[in-house]
Formats: C-alpha cells, sequence, structure tokens
C-alpha cells in the first residue's frame, strides 16, 4: 500500500510483503565490508543516498594499520592506540581491532587490493606499520574493489539515491527503516553513516557528513557517547577541502612558519599537531624533502590549484576531519536499542578514545563493519504483523553557512563553556549533542580542548560521556 505521511511531500510505500536479514544503511568501507560478510548468511539491502562513488571512504587518504613484520605486534600497536586515545581508549576495542588487522588486510589482498611494497611511518605509530595503495590513494582504491565484489554478489541489492530518515521500531527492537521513498522491513539495521565533520566551515569531509545516522538513531532512543572528541587535521590545504595526508610528514614533509622556520614535531599525535598549527594560523608544509613520485594524486591535485610543490612550501590549515564519538556500540557492533547495529565513523566503540591513531579509521570500518554485520546473522525473525511505520519522515534541518562558521568557532580547535553555551541551543540535533558532550566534559583531553579548563582532569580518565535521549550527559566507564 502507499501513503503520504504528515509534514512529507513524499508518496511512501510500506513494503510489507518483502523483508531483508539486513538493511545496511550507507556504502562507505564499513558498510561495503560488513555487506559482503552478511551476504553469506542471508539478503542484503545496501541503502546510499548518494552514488556509492561518493562515500567519504573514496576520500580517504592514509591508510590501514596492521602489524604484520618483523619487530611489529598487535600488542605495540595497541600501545600505540591507547596512548594517542589520552587515557580513554577501551582496553577490549584496542585488543580487538590490533589483533583482527592483519587478518582484515589478508581479507583486502584476497578481494583483489594492492597494497604499496613499503609500509608507511604515521604520526604516533613507533613502527612502521601503515598498508596504502597509490601513497595516498588507499580509501578510493579499496572502496572501489569493495563496491565491485558487492555488486557482484547476487544476494546483496544495492539502491543508490535513496536516503533513510527514520528507523522502524516495532515492539521495542528495531524493524526496518523509513527512507525519502519507502518502509522497509529488515531482521537487523547496520547504520554505517560515517561522521559528522561536514558541520563545521572548515572541513575534509562531503557536505552530506553531518551526522543523519546518529540523530535516526538517538531519535529512536539509542545512546551516544564521546561527541566532543572531534579530529581536527592538522593539514588541509589552506582555503580547500582537499586534505593533505600524514602520509606525507611521515615520508619527510616539514612543517614551517613565515620564517621557513620548524616549530613542532611533525609526527606528534594530530590533536598537538593541530593546535601548534592553530596558534599560528596559516602554516607552510615543505614538500621538497619527500619523494613525490609515491604520491601521484596528491601533486595532481595541487598542480591543479596552482602550487608547484616541488618550487616552494605550499599552505596548510588544520579542518575539522574525524568525529571519535558516535552512536554507543558494543564489540559486535550492538547499540542499545534492540535490532539496530552501527560500524564506522557512525558509531563509538571507544577505540578511538580522545584522539584517533593514524590509520586506525578505515582498519576499524573492516574489523568493527565484519563484526557487526555477522552478529546480525543471529536476531530474530520478524513478527508477521509489525507496529506501524513512523507516520513522519524527518530529515535534518540544512546546515546553514552561520552554524558551520559556529561550530568552528565555538566548538572548533578550542573551546570554552561561553561559546558553547548558545551551541547547546542549536536548532541543529547533532550540533545540541556535540556542545551538549563538551560542555560536560569540564577538563582537555586529545580532540576536546577547553581554554577554561585547560589541564586534563584525572577523575574523567576512562570514562566517556553518554547522553540518552531525555536524559542529562552521565560519565560512564567502559569495560
Amino acid at each position: 500500500m502507499s501513503r503520504k505521511p504528515s509534514g512529507s511531500k513524499e508518496l511512501m510505500t510500506v513494503e510489507t510483503g518483502q523483508t531483508y536479514d539486513l538493511i545496511v544503511v550507507g556504502s562507505g568501507i564499513a558498510g561495503l565490508f560488513g555487506g559482503l560478510a552478511a551476504a553469506k548468511e542471508g539478503r542484503v539491502l545496501v541503502l546510499s543516498k548518494a552514488p556509492v562513488r561518493d562515500s567519504s571512504s573514496y576520500l580517504a587518504q592514509g591508510g590501514l594499520a596492521a602489524a604484520t613484520r618483523p619487530g611489529d605486534s598487535p600488542a605495540l600497536h595497541a600501545e600505540d592506540t591507547m596512548r594517542a586515545g589520552r587515557g580513554l581508549s577501551r582496553t577490549s576495542a584496542v585488543e580487538v581491532l590490533t589483533h583482527e588487522a592483519p587478518a582484515r588486510i589478508a581479507d583486502l589482498v584476497e578481494l583483489g587490493v594492492g597494497f604499496d611494497d613499503e609500509l608507511g611511518l604515521e604520526g604516533g605509530h613507533s613502527r612502521p606499520r601503515v598498508f596504502s595503495v597509490g601513497g595516498a590513494a588507499t580509501g578510493q582504491r579499496i572502496a572501489r574493489v569493495l563496491a565491485d565484489a558487492v555488486r557482484a554478489e547476487p544476494r546483496i541489492e544495492i539502491s543508490e539515491g535513496e536516503q533513510a530518515l527514520e528507523l522502524w521500531i516495532s515492539g521495542g527492537r528495531c524493524a526496518g527503516v523509513v527512507t525519502d521513498r519507502r518502509a522497509i522491513r529488515a531482521r537487523a539495521v547496520l547504520l554505517a553513516t560515517g561522521g559528522a565533520a561536514a558541520l563545521w566551515s572548515r572541513t575534509t569531509n562531503p557536505p552530506g557528513s553531518v551526522g543523519d545516522g546518529l540523530a535516526m538513531a538517538y531519535r529512536a532512543g539509542a545512546a551516544v557517547g564521546d561527541l566532543e572528541f572531534v579530529q581536527f587535521h592538522p593539514t588541509a590545504l589552506a582555503g580547500s577541502s582537499l586534505l593533505l595526508s600524514e602520509a606525507l610528514r611521515g615520508a619527510g614533509a616539514l612543517l614551517v612558519d613565515d620564517e621557513g622556520e620548524r616549530f613542532t614535531d611533525e609526527l606528534a599525535p594530530r590533536d598537538v599537531v593541530a593546535r601548534a598549527i592553530g596558534e599560528r594560523g596559516t602554516v607552510l608544509l615543505d614538500l621538497r624533502p619527500v619523494d613525490r613520485s609515491h604520491f601521484p594524486s596528491l601533486m595532481h591535485r595541487l598542480a591543479e590549484a596552482g602550487y608547484r610543490p616541488e618550487d616552494k612550501p605550499v599552505p596548510v590549515e588544520p579542518a575539522a576531519h574525524y568525529t571519535m564519538g558516535g552512536i554507543v556500540t558494543d564489540l559486535e557492533g550492538r547499540t542499545e536499542l534492540p535490532g539496530l547495529y552501527a560500524a564506522g565513523e557512525c558509531a563509538c566503540t571507544g577505540v578511538h578514545g580522545a584522539n584517533r591513531l593514524a590509520s586506525n579509521s578505515m582498519l576499524e570500518c573492516l574489523v568493527f563493519g565484519r563484526r557487526a554485520a555477522l552478529a546480525t546473522v543471529a536476531e530474530p525473525a520478524l513478527p508477521a504483523v509489525l507496529d506501524p511505520s513512523p507516520a513522519v519522515a524527518r530529515r535534518l534541518p540544512p546546515v546553514a553557512p552561520e552554524l558551520r562558521r559556529a561550530m568552528w568557532r565555538d566548538a572548533g580547535l578550542v573551546r570554552d563553556g561561553a561559546g558553547l553555551e548558545p551551541l547547546a541551543r542549536s536548532a541543529h540535533p547533532v550540533a545540541r549533542l556535540v556542545a551538549r558532550s563538551a560542555l560536560a566534559r569540564r577538563e582537555s583531553r586529545g580532540g576536546h580542548f577547553r581554554a577554561d579548563f585547560p589541564h586534563q582532569e584525572p577523575a574523567l580518565g576512562g570514562l566517556h560521556t553518554v547522553l540518552r535521549p531525555g536524559r542529562e550527559p552521565v560519565f560512564e566507564p567502559w569495560k
């Protein structure tokens, strides 16, 4: 049957006769890899609001960290991850990530990903362990291989240009989704919708990365956590969303001021480097010490933008890049709402803590996307009759330029209570959640730096900021 929901102009078809085993919302690396894992056991629908090749994963440049070589180990990788997380990384999640990393690299090789021969060294890593493809084209190449594999899998259906707007809740569990076209039943839903860094005026993310999956889960009753921790990448091309990969600094690129003097350790954790640059405004990245032939796509993009990095340094500035927080999950991707799972940047397992270690994010997509997909197989069948799907399918309000400027000014590299208070009353629900989380954490730790509380508070170590609908923020230990 079809109906016209109140407040919606779309004609919605309710698909009462068709039930999927899993609906994956999002077509980045977490969603595609998870969909492939789930398809071994049942029928999967992948919903993508944009073409599959427009996902944020296609823009990811760095690589995937995995301890596979002599002299390295998952334990060392875990130590580096915990150190970067500033006392907030969930130990069990870090152990899962680092111990399963080599197997996930092997999975990609089996699917046809051809990694570069030499492993890279990036900020915060004690060993070269970063697997890349084409220097800085890693996300694009992996996402392309996964997209081809998903399209070739007969148990997976892909719907591009269809946006999930609401979760369908029946009998206290997630029973499907409502999109801008229809309502669809499923035994489980896996949100893999990416992050929210496009809420900031300076960002490396595409415009659609505004936290729509996070907002959808929160409205339905799921908890969200650690939203105050946002990673600002130190080196975006000034005045642009073009990210200049950390791999460049790992290969020898230098950060210098207007007088050509170095002012920071280029391979320090990203929050340290970003704030050092922020204190000086725009600085320069000197690529002349780098073998630039290893980064052909980046050199081409710089040339298109009118720069000649072989002759002189290029201007860079920090930009919002990655949200460490998200929908709270366990180590199998389960949220607090039965039947709803989350993986990738929209999820929060606690693995990144207060500051993500470079090249752990695509790895997180693979490890926890797969774990979540496999866990959905155990979800029970839906009853024959469900509660009605939501009558109103709500979209997030548009992100006005004024909001993006306010997010950069008041929830950016340096925050304080006076700036966060107005944001906590914003019309945009994700901006409100970020500001409420940042107000609650009265300290500075990793990607969250408050000028009015500039020191790390020992009592908050290991405590995650959690928000649930209708409640005040609480701090919880995740063991």
